[in-house]
């Protein structure tokens, strides 16, 4: 059971990180450099696709995660940043910051910039706006998560 929620953590995990990547190193300046009609068919094909694939690999991500923890008997002390599982509290508290921001912010103001939800021009751009930025603070909390992430199974004499 716990090589199964291992393997299910990290293969989520791989692909929500690096869907998070190709969002901000190649989507984003891509859709910057293209027509007008190429953007269009990009928000109406493979952005939602992307989007898709983005949010629902965060939160099996996450849960994988959080039944391990639970499986091994650590969630508790993890969360509340006790004894040696502090270090995969961490790593486990910036991964439920980042799937909150995923779920709570990108993907609603997505929505408004992708037109499956109504909004002014005005209100796009702002909802895109918001989206690149917690995008962007993903993508740098996304470091620190996996160096705890990491450090907590591979101890690195830091801790």
């Amino acid at each position: 059971m716990e090589t199964l929620l291992v393997w299910g953590h990290f293969l989520a995990g791989i692909t929500w990180i690096g869907i998070l990547y190709y969002f901000n190193f190649i989507q984003v300046p891509f859709l910057k450099a293209v027509t007008p009609e190429s953007k269009a068919e990009a928000f109406k094909h493979l952005v939602p696709n992307a989007l898709w694939w983005f949010r629902w690999a965060a939160l099996l991500t996450w849960l994988f995660g959080a039944a391990l923890l639970m499986n091994q008997h650590r969630f508790g002390n993890a969360f509340l940043l006790q004894g040696q599982d502090a270090v995969i509290g961490m790593g486990a508290w910036l991964g439920t910051i980042m799937l909150i921001f995923v779920w709570g912010i990108i993907w609603p103001n997505q929505k408004k910039v992708l037109g499956m939800k109504e909004a002014t021009a005005e209100e796009k751009a702002k909802a895109a706006r918001t989206a690149l930025m917690f995008s962007r603070t993903n993508t740098m909390l996304s470091i620190p998560m996996l160096f705890f992430m990491a450090s907590s199974g591979h101890p690195s004499g830091i801790f």
